[in-house]
């Protein structure tokens, strides 16, 4: 979600200009998903995402290009709300969190974050909307570990707390291999570059 959020929007303003008789048709799933489906056939690009030490999925007869790193940090409610006093992920063991499912690689680096911290995180809220986590942190009910891609081209609208390692988020795009030449792939993957950059 956070790809589509930042990238798309600028990747489709290219593809309209540059490529007007191009149709892009945009769904969104788990990047783990995506890739298999990409995999049989079902989508020609994905865009998925690998967090520190947890690689996405190797699948033969799909080729792989890096889009962009994002870093991936603690929010927490805006100073005033006087919700909570965290400097570092450690302050945060008693606080409400929000994640995404359980089965997302998100989901799953952010526990061993916690774990690593030495807690286990109170996971209160599940969602895969990274705006309902948003939210949710600005209004003082949870914290969160996003990546700073969500924050594209805007000011955060909460505070953000560097973690230990400092560690980022790898976003990439993958089609087959048989599909890489192909002019609309081409296409969007380069509107989809040029937006990171």
């Amino acid at each position: 979600q956070s790809a589509a959020l930042a990238l798309l929007p600028r990747a489709l303003d290219v593809l309209a200009v540059e490529h007007p008789d191009l149709t892009a048709i945009v769904t969104q799933r788990e990047p783990e998903t995506a890739l298999h489906e990409t995999f049989a056939r079902d989508f020609d690009l994905v865009i998925a995402e690998e967090y520190p030490g947890h690689a996405a999925p190797p699948l033969a007869g799909l080729d792989r290009r890096p889009l962009t790193t994002d870093a991936i940090r603690l929010a927490v409610p805006p100073a005033g709300t006087g919700r909570y006093a965290i400097r570092d992920i450690r302050d945060a063991r008693d606080a409400p969190w929000v994640m995404e499912p359980h089965g997302a690689a998100s989901r799953h680096w952010a526990e061993q974050a916690c774990r690593r911290a030495g807690f286990e995180p109170h996971v209160r809220f599940e969602t895969a909307d990274l705006q309902a986590h948003v939210r949710l942190i600005q209004t003082g009910h949870a914290v969160a570990l996003l990546p700073d891609l969500i924050w594209q081209g805007a000011e955060p609208s909460v505070e953000l707390v560097p973690l230990p390692g400092d560690p980022r988020r790898t976003v990439f795009t993958s089609t087959r291999h048989a599909m890489a030449g192909h002019p609309a792939v081409v296409a969007f993957r380069d509107a989809l570059e040029r937006a990171a950059g």
